[in-house]
């Protein structure tokens, strides 16, 4: 149990990064007052969090309704969070995890980013949902292990959630390089986890011999 929840911290930490949302919600919001933030930054955890759980609680039946074996989404789950690794390890953006250029300029139009791009795709993206649907078939038919995974979803989220709430502070104590380095650490958790997973599904999937 422990080891499950070991991955699942590491794992959302990585493709969720609190550190990565707050210093984009500090920009978006510089003009924001405090109580006009705090109520963005509930908000947007809030459906955030809502979307995670969904897909963590039914990802993978959507994914059986159309065709999909838990060996093709284990590859593809981690072929995703690999790209996603490497793009932190180098510091580089990508929409796998925060927003792309255009979706960053077209959110600075508008006055409640609570939805957009804060839940989605900045607490919510591609490489949580994918990794929330993973971890949870991992511990298929296991209730306890699932129950876990749950838990440290919604353990990664209420730190972001205090992210957003000391997003200012956070960036101006850290700032740009001390971020990176953060970044580019979780960035080499995650690609180790994410090789795993590769390496899991082709097992799994039969292409190959007995390791």
């Amino acid at each position: 149990m422990t080891e499950t929840a070991g991955l699942a911290l590491a794992t959302f930490l990585a493709t969720i990064g609190p550190l990565d949302v707050a210093a984009m919600f500090a920009g978006l919001t510089a003009n924001q007052t405090a109580a006009e933030k705090k109520s963005l930054a509930l908000r947007g955890a809030l459906i955030g969090a809502g979307i995670l759980v969904a897909f963590a609680l039914i990802g993978e039946i959507l994914l059986a309704s159309l065709g999909i074996s838990l060996a093709a989404l284990r590859a593809a789950g981690g072929i995703l969070l690999l790209l996603i690794g490497i793009d932190m390890v180098f510091a580089r953006s990508s929409g796998g995890t925060s927003t792309t250029d255009e979706e960053a300029q077209e959110a600075f139009s508008k006055a409640d980013i609570s939805v957009f791009p804060l839940a989605t795709p900045m607490i919510a993206g591609p490489g949580a949902m994918g990794a929330a649907i993973l971890l949870m078939a991992n511990q298929e038919g296991n209730i306890a292990g699932q129950a876990i995974v749950i838990a440290s979803l919604l353990a990664i989220l209420l730190l972001t959630f205090i992210s957003l709430l000391l997003a200012a502070k956070i960036q101006g104590m850290m700032g740009v390089t001390g971020m990176h380095v953060v970044t580019r650490v979780m960035g080499v958790l995650l690609s180790a986890l994410a090789v795993q997973f590769i390496f899991d599904g082709i097992k799994e999937s039969g292409l190959v011999g007995p390791w």
